[in-house]
């Protein structure tokens, strides 16, 4: 009787070393005990790929929110915080995002965060901010990716991904803001106001008085909204017409790069929360290279690092930049975060509201 070739038989039976103390084993849910999405999401750490990415996503937004719910050093309250208006906490929260979020579903997700006063900065881009704003004038409807743009365009409905807005939407927006940009324009005359994106964002926020509206809750609970590319949409589109028909209104963004720079600065700890790639993960990324790194981190998105952008780049790159400290535990989650961050904040925030209505009633 012939035998395996001993070459073979040494290559497919390597010897094991034993798993190290600790080491947690693959297991998912099991839907015999019924349907129980606490067990289920508490699952996905321990099923591997990507549900582990989530998982651990999961642990480090609660970490963050652990570390805000502490008391707040002694001698830090007031004579390092960057922003008055709002009282400060152990752990400064950005959440950044790209516009497409709030064209989707994603944008409630968002505005409930707001609302409940559960994050202390927000970086979005361009798309993001003026969409809010015309969702509370007319809605965004579900399309399909495979819809002819030639069609659409001969019907004066714009495609983003799957999701429809008729031109209409953007003529409403038009109505509603030139007059406010005259107004603006007026106060920086008269009064001298120096306006900027997140001073602009705050007065449409006001204006728009609306609570479906992310803006809105965020005037009303004075937390600073950033944008470094205001003018790359349609508020851009809106600021080059007023440019025309009223010309000299002035956006200051050095004024915001030392906000958002300052809010990073003089947190007493940092975490960021990053759906999506582009100038909104660096924009924050880079604020907190000013402290030497946020504490916590979570990104989400599609990108990979293979091609060099930061949109892709993995948390450690940011660590060799000093924009994450190397004592942080970073996440990156692989993943279209339409998906996945309503999980996240269904397991971390809204589990935890009361403690955040508990801090801010002390701290007020």
């Amino acid at each position: 009787m012939s035998t395996a070739p001993s070459v073979a038989t040494e290559a497919i039976l390597v010897k094991s070393e034993e798993m190290p103390e600790g080491s947690v084993e693959v297991k998912g849910y099991d839907f015999n005990e019924g349907v129980d999405y606490k067990k289920l999401f508490e699952s996905y750490s321990r099923s591997g790929f990507q549900a582990t990415s989530v998982g651990n996503a999961i642990t480090e937004i609660n970490r963050m929110i652990d570390c805000k719910l502490k008391p707040v050093p002694e001698g830090k309250a007031k004579e390092t915080n960057p922003n008055p208006d709002r009282p400060m906490t152990n752990c400064t929260l950005f959440l950044s995002y790209t516009s497409n979020l709030v064209s989707a579903g994603t944008r409630e997700v968002i505005r409930y965060l707001v609302q409940h006063n559960m994050v202390d900065v927000l970086v979005s881009s361009a798309g993001g901010i003026e969409e809010d704003y015309i969702k509370c004038m007319a809605p965004t409807y579900i399309g399909d990716f495979a819809l002819s743009g030639r069609d659409l365009r001969s019907k004066g409905i714009n495609r983003i991904g799957n999701l429809l807005v008729p031109n209409a939407n953007y003529c409403k927006f038009e109505d509603w803001v030139i007059p406010i940009f005259d107004a603006m324009l007026e106060e920086q005359k008269e009064q001298g106001t120096l306006w900027t994106p997140s001073k602009m964002i705050w007065r449409l926020g006001k204006e728009i008085d609306n609570p479906d509206s992310i803006y809105y809750w965020a005037f009303k609970n004075k937390i600073p909204v950033v944008c470094p590319a205001l003018t790359d949409g349609s508020l851009g589109d809106m600021l080059y017409l007023h440019s025309y028909k009223n010309p000299g209104l002035v956006l200051d963004i050095i004024q915001d790069i030392r906000l958002v720079n300052s809010q990073a600065v003089f947190a007493v700890n940092s975490g960021m929360i990053i759906l999506g790639g582009g100038i909104v993960k660096h924009h924050t990324c880079n604020a907190n290279l000013m402290r030497n790194g946020a504490d916590f981190s979570v990104f989400v998105n599609t990108g990979n690092e293979f091609d060099g952008s930061d949109s892709g780049a993995r948390p450690d790159e940011a660590i060799s930049w000093g924009k994450i400290k190397p004592t942080a535990k970073p996440v990156k989650v692989y993943a279209d975060a339409s998906v996945v961050f309503p999980i996240m904040v269904a397991e971390t925030f809204a589990l935890r509201q009361k403690e955040f209505e508990e801090l801010y009633n002390k701290i007020k």
